[in-house]
């Protein structure tokens, strides 16, 4: 989970195309990711009804407004779409969406990007479809949405309940089955009436699935300077400069080679071709790559351990380690199938022009 601070506190003032929703504050605690609670007495109603609830700019469908939404229970979810901990949320946050939707639950995704890239509406359109995502997402590269909110982290939940309180807010990944218990209670008091069915069984595929938190040692690493960690040689910051693969590294430690520009949001390969090292201790490896110019196919090969990966590669690759950077997007490389333990793995790309932005694993 990307930027949370554990705050004692949040209080904002929701004000998006007129509408005011007010979050009281919500005193955190640990359940799953960071979760808090507020009583619905505390907290004041929508204002405004008639008004849209979000600017947008909507990337999917119509967008819902404060009106056809009177009488519903919100679900508000913030994410972006290469964060890894925002996609192992997405199995469940689709299926709330399916389940309740005719019991009036109305799901809002709030896309809030990281990246240059998550700004494009045609990169987040593309990556919506290939999602299976449905319900309607605001795009809000401008951070409007997530500072009114004080949000914190992706993913991040709020749940709004018929009468426009918020009564609990969930920062990261976790606590679904009692997530899905308030959304069951809301929806039971929004109209009298008790919600059947138990808690939905869920299971994420390929990048969407839990994380194996047990052998989970590496932590999300950047790969532009503004927030590296672990780069084993110096940066040349904006200026293209030719590295030599360090080839023994201590865990978490990675490197390159070839004649690359670090730049501060991600590295770009100049000439090809050009590897990047990282020792690791995951079951999975993901790594956040796009090109520099749209449609420019780049080819790539891992290994682990100076081997192809086998029946360890990730959904992106094949068991020959082969595969190509075509879209923007987080790249599953590895997803080990037997023992984890500490392992070297590298990329090597045969063209030019890739941009390496971001490691995670799970």
């Amino acid at each position: 989970m990307r930027h949370i601070i554990l705050a004692g506190s949040i209080g904002a003032l929701f004000i998006a195309a007129g509408l005011a929703l007010a979050i009281v504050p919500i005193v955190s605690s640990r359940a799953g990711g960071v979760d808090g609670t507020a009583s619905g007495a505390q907290a004041s109603e929508l204002a405004n009804p008639e008004r849209s609830l979000l600017g947008g700019p909507w990337v999917n469908v119509p967008p819902p407004t404060a009106k056809n939404l009177r009488g519903k229970v919100v679900l508000v979810n913030f994410w972006t779409y290469s964060c890894i901990n925002s996609l192992r949320a997405l199995p469940y946050v689709r299926a709330w969406a399916d389940k309740y939707k005719d019991r009036g639950l109305e799901v809002i995704g709030v896309h809030t990007p990281e990246f240059g890239f998550e700004k494009d509406v045609d990169n987040v359109r593309r990556a919506l479809a290939a999602l299976g995502v449905g319900y309607p997402v605001a795009l809000d590269s401008d951070y409007a949405i997530w500072n009114a909110f004080a949000n914190q982290a992706w993913p991040a939940f709020y749940f709004i309940d018929a009468n426009g309180h918020v009564r609990r807010q969930v920062l990261g990944e976790g606590g679904y089955d009692r997530s899905e218990r308030l959304i069951q209670q809301l929806l039971s008091e929004a109209d009298g009436q008790p919600v059947a069915g138990g808690i939905a069984a869920v299971a994420g595929d390929g990048p969407e699935a839990a994380p194996d938190l047990k052998d989970l040692r590496s932590e999300e690493t950047y790969v532009g300077y503004a927030k590296a960690t672990n780069f084993v040689s110096d940066f040349g910051r904006d200026v293209q400069r030719s590295y030599t693969t360090a080839r023994a590294l201590q865990l978490s430690q990675w490197s390159l080679a070839g004649v690359w520009t670090v730049g501060g949001e991600f590295a770009t390969l100049n000439d090809a071709p050009g590897v990047i090292r990282y020792r690791f201790h995951a079951r999975d490896l993901n790594l956040v790559l796009a090109p520099s110019h749209q449609g420019h196919r780049i080819r790539f090969r891992i290994t682990i351990d100076g081997a192809a990966p086998g029946a360890n590669q990730g959904s992106d690759v094949n068991a020959g380690g082969w595969g190509s950077v075509q879209d923007p997007r987080m790249y599953q490389l590895i997803r080990q199938k037997g023992l984890v333990a500490d392992r070297t793995f590298e990329v090597q790309f045969l063209d030019a022009g890739v941009r390496a932005y971001v490691f995670t694993f799970g």
